[in-house]
This record gives structure tokens, C-alpha cells and sequence, in this order.
């Protein structure tokens, strides 16, 4: 049953909610990689599922990345050796709030990644 506003009261964010919000985003697409979905703008990936669909990838300036994590390490993590030279970090989906967090997660991803001509 939805709310008025589409959401699913009580129930936790998953993949489905990050294909529709990612690719509601300006001249986003999605594209198959390395077995699983990324999501880009103007070719640039700005987020990528997990392979168990549990989490997401999503850019993030290195600099910001320890900082983040500490503040919520149940939420945002990184893969050691994996993670290490990207500027990614990635997202535990069932510990976001709802899908207006992860809205904004992905929007503020979309940003880093998109052509200064879509910032609106």
C-alpha cells in the first residue's frame, strides 16, 4: 500500500528505488558493467549496484570519504583494495531512511558526474 506521496510506508529502499530514482535524474541511462547495473550521465558512471542488490556505489571526492564513513559507518562504507583509487564510496541501502535519502544520495552523485550544462 502506498502513501500519498508513492512511498512505501515501512518499507526498506531497494534496487528498484535506485533504477527509478537514478535514471529519473537529467539524461540519465543505465548500462550493464562488469555483470551489474551502472548508472551514468554523459558516459560517466555516478552510480553502480551492488552485485547482491544490497548496496550501491556512488561518486564521492576521496577527501570526503573517511570522513563519512566515520560519521556513519553503518551506512557508508568502502571495499578495501577495491575501493582505494576511486573516488566512490559505497551505500548500505537498508540503512538509508527512505527513498528521499536515497534521492539525494544519488543527485548529489549525479552532480559530480554530469556536464556543468545539466546542473539546473
Amino acid at each position: 500500500m502506498n502513501n500519498r506521496d508513492g512511498e512505501r510506508p515501512g518499507a526498506a529502499v531497494c534496487a528498484d528505488d535506485v533504477r527509478e530514482a537514478a535514471l529519473s535524474l537529467p539524461e540519465a541511462t543505465e548500462k550493464l558493467a562488469w555483470g551489474q547495473p551502472t548508472f551514468r550521465v554523459a558516459g560517466r558512471i555516478f552510480a553502480s549496484l551492488g552485485d547482491d542488490d544490497t548496496t550501491i556505489g556512488v561518486k564521492c571526492p576521496k577527501e570526503e570519504r573517511a570522513e563519512l564513513i566515520a560519521a556513519e559507518p553503518a551506512k557508508f562504507f568502502v571495499k578495501p583494495g577495491h575501493d582505494d583509487n576511486y573516488s566512490f564510496v559505497r551505500v548500505r541501502l537498508e540503512a538509508l531512511e527512505d527513498v528521499d535519502e536515497l534521492r539525494d544520495i544519488l543527485l548529489d552523485s549525479w552532480r559530480q558526474a554530469a556536464p556543468k550544462r545539466l546542473h539546473g
